[in-house]
């Protein structure tokens, strides 16, 4: 076997590093180029720290320290873009191949080593590249589809010049599938809390990119089905996602709106109509986006909780959103309702999980649990902001969203590297660990002796 064929066989056994490596890089990069005179306005200076924290929170969608508008210069504006650009498109590549090779259909290191397979057998080279080409397709349909709708609507609803219409809409149209919640103003879409034509594209967008490619492409094949007047039945991991998705949707909506109705600094003085838009808005953003049409700094303690709840879910596996995935979430719940009535096994839709399953969703869960606590101790540890405000920012960081109650460019330097920590173990943490233990899989030789301590 000669040395190149050695290095791929390597990377065959630990796919995952790739993605930890991958990310790295770009973020090194990323903040590089940040540094550079010309990427910063004129007035402003950019040390290696809010370079740093920039470059992690666009690549992976989470918070920022600086206005992106107002700090960064149109190279550095491109730069931020190009960084959640690949970003949103790295982790849903990286994340689609690990799931092809954790179901089993993907034979990467004999593909590698040997060349055995062809194009046409099984999923060969060209199945792969295929698969590209739908990721690229899909994102650039959405992103154009996005930015057109609102760069019309701010040109002819607000009035902007067209030439930046077109930037804030390809900006907004890329910010949003990528669920990065990176906006051109200071106060992020603030102003445009009562316009549909801005917020709902936004948020459809926002949507799309977390439900995940696997479920994307699923859609996609059962309306050619449904054309083609042949019958096609959604595999479980696609209705468990657009299930359990869309009832947190809706929950985290009536939540918002029911406890933030009256309340003055954010929902109160608008009209209903707009009320619910924004609640529902908020929802949708806090699956990880982080866009906000209201100052989140002005929320009833019960629904800051609550929106804790849905960032650190997060959307759809092999997505650009973060958190322990949704689906994650479901199967949980679904081993919870079997303890509770019983069961010897967890079922959810027609189908038993395995214990494999239930096992790796718990990992991912309770790993995401102490991650998020670890950061919470060591950010209350150098900050003197409240509990509730560092542990939003813990989370929000976890699960890269990039809500925050305006506490991140207050944090001192340690804080910062906790936060940057957090925003990039949140990213590539969830993907490679739920990958690396399913790829792990191996019996031991022995049985030991079962006994049972006391439960509860």
């Amino acid at each position: 076997m000669g040395a190149k064929q050695a290095r791929w066989s390597r990377l065959a056994v630990h796919p995952t590093r790739g993605v930890v490596l991958g990310f790295a890089l770009v973020v090194a990069l990323g903040a590089a180029l940040l540094m550079l005179p010309g990427a910063t306005a004129p007035a402003r200076d950019t040390g290696a720290l809010t370079a740093l924290f920039t470059a992690t929170g666009a690549a992976s969608g989470g918070l920022s320290i600086v206005g992106t508008g107002s700090h960064w210069s149109p190279f550095g504006e491109g730069v931020v873009l190009a960084l959640i650009q690949i970003g949103g498109f790295g982790i849903m590549t990286f994340a689609s191949l690990l799931a092809l090779l954790v179901s089993g259909r993907l034979r990467l290191r004999a593909q590698l080593t040997t060349q055995a397979e062809t194009e046409t057998g099984g999923l060969g080279v060209g199945a792969i590249r295929r698969m590209l080409l739908g990721i690229a397709g899909t994102t650039l349909a959405v992103e154009l589809a996005t930015a057109a709708v609102v760069a019309v609507r701010l040109r002819f609803g607000h009035g902007v010049a067209p030439g930046e219409a077109v930037h804030h809409g390809i900006f907004y149209g890329i910010s949003a599938f990528n669920n990065a919640g990176f906006a051109l103003r200071d106060n992020n879409l603030v102003d445009y809390a009562h316009d549909p034509w801005i917020l709902l594209p936004i948020a459809m967008a926002c949507v799309l990119g977390a439900l995940g490619f696997p479920v994307l492409l699923e859609l996609l094949r059962s309306r050619n089905a449904t054309a083609g007047s042949t019958r096609h039945r959604w595999s479980l991991h696609t209705r468990l996602t657009l299930v359990t998705y869309g009832i947190l949707l809706a929950v985290g909506t009536a939540l918002t709106c029911g406890l933030e109705w009256s309340n003055t600094g954010t929902l109160g003085p608008m009209g209903w109509g707009h009320k619910l838009l924004s609640g529902f808005f908020t929802a949708a953003s806090a699956r990880t986006a982080g866009f906000n049409t209201v100052d989140t700094s002005a929320m009833e303690s019960a629904t800051l909780l609550g929106i804790c709840v849905l960032m650190f879910i997060g959307g759809g596996s092999a997505g650009t959103a973060g958190g322990i995935k949704v689906t994650t979430f479901a199967v949980l719940a679904a081993a919870i309702h079997a303890e509770i009535r019983g069961y010897a096994d967890a079922d959810i839709m027609g189908r038993r999980l395995s214990g494999a399953t239930l096992r790796q969703a718990l990992t991912v869960a309770l790993l995401g649990v102490g991650l998020v606590m670890v950061g919470t101790l060591v950010l209350l540890a150098v900050t003197e902001e409240s509990a509730e405000a560092v542990l939003f920012e813990a989370v929000s960081a976890f699960g890269t969203v990039g809500l925050s109650t305006g506490i991140t460019g207050d944090l001192p330097a340690a804080g910062q590297l906790t936060v940057i920590v957090l925003m990039f173990v949140g990213r590539v943490g969830p993907i490679t660990l739920a990958s690396a233990l399913a790829l792990r899989r191996r019996d031991r030789r022995y049985t030991l002796p079962e006994e049972r301590p006391v439960i509860g």
